[in-house]
């Protein structure tokens, strides 16, 4: 198989979310990923939850296709494994407390005169300066501190994504850096530095509610499942109970909505609706005439409607929904991988169409490579003994 980054190494002293999911992609094109762990305990993620056949359900998303090597790296023992293992390593990923990986000599600076060709990519809540640069951070402090809280929620009160996306927000520009710094590489022979900001990341993904309060302006509202500054925009509940999530985006779409999908074409012209802006203002009366349509109708009504119309429509799914949604089933999305308890079902990675051309192995068991890999960096079974005893490993 020859995917892209076959021959690529990645060295990583990671836990959580950002760096192991950043590094996940990296191992699904073809990268040897070595997952440095805490010997006896590894990935504090390893013990969020015990959902998955008891393992955690954020692990087994975010580290198949790695090898779990145990070292405890303040060892001297270990120190020497891990310098070995950066003499053939490409990348090196860290989201490590603030400076603990520059203690441990494994700053770029540190690195680059005796390993000229390292990547080095430092992933941490606030990043490598600033006043906040020693301020622990975990997702929902960043979702905080980045205003996404402020414009998530209900009018009465903010309410915290359902994901970790803080973390998905760092562990993408960590992977697209990379994959940059690969590239550039193969121009100038040298490796770089990437200094991921989970905060930075979050501020990106928040640039239209900060260019919509650009200059004073008001910000956007919080506004629950619906749009803060569309509408009808959101989950509309039909009879039985049922919620439909629809979305409008012209003038067009809004005449074609109420001709079709509510049968009231004269609403269209209503003063109080003739613009996306008096909609927005007269919200809760629009919501009103809506609901009082669909409240007559079932759900798969509403959706006939609603493409009959071509106006844009979604089921508000529950995970079991998402499970067992037709166009993923289809579209041969799903596979499975391995696992220390036995196989589980994985999503093929976005973007990469054929099942064979991308890297799907298992969830590695704590340690589970630790073994293999000294062995083949030259250790004997009689010195990983001797480690063993010491804790190193």
């Amino acid at each position: 198989m020859n995917r892209p980054l076959e021959g690529i190494t990645v060295v990583t002293l990671e836990h959580a979310i950002a760096a192991p999911f950043c590094t996940r992609q990296l191992a699904d094109l073809g990268a040897r990923v070595i997952k440095v762990e805490r010997p006896g305990s590894g990935d504090f993620a390893r013990a969020y939850d015990a959902r998955v056949r008891g393992m955690a359900s954020h692990f087994v998303w975010a580290n198949r296709s790695k090898e779990s090597l145990t070292l405890d790296v303040k060892h001297p023992e270990a120190q020497k494994v891990l310098a070995r293992l950066l003499e053939e390593a490409d990348v090196l990923v860290q989201n490590l407390a603030p400076g603990a990986a520059a203690r441990l000599g494994l700053s770029f600076d540190a690195l680059h005169p005796t390993h000229p060709k390292l990547i080095v990519c430092d992933i941490s809540g606030y990043g490598d300066g600033g006043p906040y640069r020693d301020k622990k951070a975990y997702d929902l402090l960043i979702q905080s501190e980045s205003g996404f809280l402020s414009v998530t929620g209900s009018p009465d009160e903010p309410a915290k994504a359902g994901c970790s996306i803080a973390d998905i927000a760092a562990a993408m520009y960590a992977y697209s850096n990379i994959l940059a710094a690969l590239l550039q590489r193969g121009r100038t022979g040298l490796g770089s530095r990437i200094d991921v900001s989970m905060l930075e990341s979050m501020v990106e993904w928040m640039g239209f509610p900060l260019y919509y309060a650009f200059d004073g302006a008001a910000p956007p509202p919080r506004a629950g499942a619906s749009h803060a500054t569309i509408e009808p925009y959101g989950p509309f509940e039909a009879r039985g109970g049922t919620a439909v999530m629809l979305g409008l985006q012209n003038e067009r779409e809004w005449a074609a909505f109420c001709k079709l999908v509510l049968l009231q074409p004269d609403l269209a012209s209503d003063e109080r609706f003739a613009s996306n802006a008096r909609r927005v203002a007269h919200r809760e009366a629009l919501r009103a005439i809506i609901l009082a349509t669909f409240a007559e109708l079932t759900a798969d009504d509403v959706v006939q409607r609603l493409e009959q119309a071509q106006i844009a429509n979604a089921r508000v799914n529950n995970m079991h929904g998402v499970w067992a949604h037709p166009q993923l089933k289809a579209r041969g999305r799903w596979t499975e991988v391995s696992t220390p308890q036995g196989p589980i079902p994985a999503l093929l990675p976005p973007g990469r169409a054929q099942a064979d051309g991308v890297r799907m192995d298992g969830v590695p068991g704590l340690g589970e490579h630790t073994d293999a890999i000294l062995q083949a960096l030259g250790w004997s079974a009689e010195a990983m003994e001797a480690m063993r005893r010491e804790g190193a490993i």
